[in-house]
């Protein structure tokens, strides 16, 4: 049996569809970032940072998003591209984390500090553009229809969850590569199977969240 302890709209959902592509049987365990659910014992005592996802599978459990996929896609034979491919296979599922720091660093500023006092404008500016400049390196070094000239991998799993959320805090209107990549992943079947077992939206309500104007100084 393989359990899946997932939150909607999250890094979990990487794992989800990972799951889908491959075909695997496997159970969804919904949490919520809202209550205290990921701070229970027994949650801890799968994931130590109360995070998700935590993934039960062949007697023991990973929590780790980007460790997850390789896992999967390594001992399940597939979406690991050609062995010449490796190094910038890896490449690839490292640089799903730079990605995904900034869109992580906006959320928090924007969504889970609600309070205003402690957000900074001047963070969640730099933040917009540091995610600016990562999504620029997708579309410079894409390979043509997806991040490795074989294909269709792991890859584009691992680093897409960063801009399909990350398209909530910049714009893609100069990144014609990557906007098409990204209709290209939400294309296939197994995205849309992920998406429809994903869950109620708790997070990012909003389709866009601009990062604040800078004030003139007088």
């Amino acid at each position: 049996m393989i359990r899946l302890h997932h939150v909607a709209q999250t890094r979990s959902f990487r794992v989800l569809w990972m799951l889908e592509e491959l075909g695997l049987d496997f159970d969804v365990v919904p949490h919520s970032f809202f209550d205290r659910s990921l701070r229970d014992p027994a949650y801890l005592a799968l994931s130590p940072a109360g995070r998700v996802p935590a993934l039960e599978i062949d007697g023991r459990t990973l929590c780790e998003s980007g460790a997850i996929l390789q896992y999967l896609a390594e001992t399940r034979g597939t979406l690991t591209g050609t062995p010449e491919e490796r190094p910038d296979w890896l490449e690839w599922l490292h640089y799903a984390e730079t990605v995904g720091s900034h869109v992580a660093n906006l959320t928090q500023h924007h969504i889970i500090l609600r309070d205003p006092a402690m957000r900074s404008a001047t963070v969640m500016r730099l933040e917009a553009k540091r995610l600016e400049k990562a999504l620029e390196g997708i579309e410079r070094r894409m390979a043509g229809d997806w991040l490795l000239p074989s294909g269709f991998s792991a890859a584009d799993i691992a680093v897409s969850y960063g801009a399909l959320i990350g398209q909530r805090f910049t714009a893609l209107d100069r990144l014609p590569k990557v906007s098409a990549w990204l209709d290209r992943l939400n294309a296939r079947p197994a995205f849309q199977r992920a998406a429809a077992r994903d869950g109620a939206a708790q997070i990012y309500m909003q389709a866009f969240y601009p990062p604040p104007e800078e004030t003139p100084h007088a």
